[in-house]
């Protein structure tokens, strides 16, 4: 049994689960709900009347100040006033408390909000939008007492922009959904065997050559320098971090249409050419643009320094341009490159992030590489249950003294197929995948031996092999990117009455209209008791 750190569980809490998770409670007089995603560290509902907001007015910082507004008129309709005479909400930093942690407080006369730093206000502005509601023919916040911290310092969502390209304006909406749910990093796939998405100076043969091609035959595309920093600053402004992926050395068939002395003839398997009789598209070949589904066949060349030239060019740029602190270098499915070519690559390549300053993250399989740079993060992608030892591999970052980022595919890969619903999707991790199993996993279960303080955080991948538009992205995420958000953000469970499937689903649930007030469109599951007005 992993240890864990323990929270107390309150009478009140359990009561919460009453008003969040059963049925309607009233607060003198008024129907109320007192639901939040993810689920905070403590709640308590209040005795006395809800908060009105017809004549409210806000104060305060403001950034908070202008998210709250934007959020309370896309739910209700209503314009907050600033520093008008009416009840107050109150929006505040005091410093001192843990990093992105936030108290909420709500009674009839004020509601305050109070984070220790700008992204824990953040985080309590977006658990109070949650918290509007309608009431007879008005709207209102429920008397409440919240205090609020992460579990995981990281907690974040990949979206795969390599198979399917997404414009700025659509990974920008994204950036605005997953900060709504406090996730804290946007991984951006930027290279795999269809495309290569990022403009570098130091490199524009990548885009001139390799960039128009996507899956299926869709048209590519790629970031400008300004593109990105676009990007970059938005997530910014939602406390999100950018972690930017240039997956090597398999992968990389797109690099050969830019540099064909970098990589190897591609290794065309009995599974590479199944893949393609069962999803279509030709078998690849060097040098011609690749646009089938097959991964695993495609390799740098390890043993040539030019190689190791073009690593320290791409990711020395993009750490130029990338003002959070990780790298990642992908290290996945690398099945056309011979085990100890890739130990020597995954060295080679961890070490060059390492020495410009930033950290580098990979796949899970490179935990198997003796030489990989101490402080390499490790994202494991296996199962709930680990097969075919991806726990081992996972445990090596461990033993190297670093850390790991969840990403169980059977659980939190948002692309896979829902068991109903739309055509969108996969389903060879398990598939298909549930909104309560998305949920019915507890991260420090995942990979036996680790403690608590060897997880760094959870992350929800999003791969494009069938996803191609902002609607498609909202229609397989929401709403199982919230499960990822509650075992990233929220108690262990076990360690709080809120987390179970149970309360989550009713939760989310009260959610509906926020999110179709927001312009979400989610995949409406019959396992959610949805809300509606």
């Amino acid at each position: 049994m992993n240890r864990r750190r323990r929270r107390a569980v309150t009478a009140a809490v359990l009561a919460a689960v009453v008003l969040a998770g059963c049925a309607p409670a009233v607060q003198n007089g008024a129907t109320v709900s007192i639901a939040v995603v993810p689920a905070p560290a403590s709640l308590q509902p209040a005795e006395g009347a809800p908060f009105r907001l017809e004549s409210a007015s806000v104060t305060g910082e403001a950034d908070a100040v202008a998210t709250l507004s934007a959020l309370v008129a896309a739910r209700s309709g209503i314009d907050l006033a600033a520093d008008g005479e009416g009840p107050a909400i109150d929006l505040r930093i005091e410093r001192g408390g843990a990093a992105e942690s936030y108290r909420l407080t709500a009674d009839e006369a004020s509601v305050v909000v109070t984070g220790a730093d700008a992204a824990g206000l953040f985080y309590g502005v977006q658990s109070l939008g949650q918290l509007v509601q309608p009431s007879g023919d008005g709207w209102i916040i429920p008397a409440v007492e919240i205090d609020d911290a992460p579990r995981f310092a990281y907690r974040g969502v990949m979206l795969d922009v390599a198979r399917h390209f997404h414009s700025v304006d659509t990974v920008k909406g994204y950036i605005d959904r997953a900060a709504g749910l406090k996730l804290n990093a946007l991984h951006l796939h930027l290279s795999d065997d269809q495309g290569w998405r990022i403009h570098l100076a130091s490199r524009p043969e990548l885009t001139e050559l390799a960039s128009s091609t996507a899956v299926g035959g869709d048209e590519g595309g790629f970031y400008t320098k300004d593109d990105y920093r676009e990007i970059v600053e938005h997530a910014a402004s939602r406390h999100m971090i950018v972690v930017p992926e240039i997956d090597m050395p398999g992968h990389t068939h797109a690099v050969g249409l830019a540099y064909p002395e970098l990589v190897e003839e591609p290794v065309i398997t009995d599974h590479i050419r199944e893949t393609a009789r069962d999803y279509g598209g030709e078998l690849p070949v060097k040098g011609t643009p690749y646009d089938g589904m097959a991964v695993g066949f495609s390799s740098l060349k390890i043993h040539d320094e030019a190689t190791y030239d073009f690593v320290a060019d791409v990711f020395g740029e993009l750490a130029g341009m990338t003002p959070g602190p990780y790298l990642h270098l992908g290290g996945d499915e690398a099945l056309g490159t011979p085990e100890e070519d890739f130990a020597l690559f995954v060295s080679r390549a961890s070490t060059i992030i390492a020495d410009l300053g930033k950290t580098p993250i990979a796949w899970h399989e490179a935990g198997s590489a003796a030489d990989l740079a101490d402080s390499t993060i490790g994202q494991y992608w296996g199962y709930v249950q680990p097969t075919d030892g991806m726990d081992e591999k996972a445990r090596g970052f461990v033993r190297n003294g670093a850390q790991l980022i969840l990403s169980p595919a059977d659980a939190i890969y948002l692309d896979m197929k829902y068991p109903t619903g739309p055509e969108l999707g996969l389903t060879w991790a398990n598939g298909p995948t549930s909104v309560q199993r998305a949920y019915d996993w507890e991260p420090s279960d995942v990979v036996e031996g680790i403690e608590e303080s060897d997880i760094l955080g959870v992350e929800a991948p999003m791969w494009a092999e069938t996803i191609r538009t902002a609607a498609d992205i909202d229609t397989m995420a929401f709403p199982r990117i919230a499960a990822a958000a509650e075992a990233a953000w929220s108690p262990a469970t076990g360690d709080s009455d809120l987390r179970t499937w149970e309360s989550f689903r009713t939760r989310v649930g009260t959610l509906g209209p926020l999110w179709t007030s927001l312009g979400i469109g989610f995949h409406p599951s019959g396992e959610i008791p949805w809300v509606t007005e």
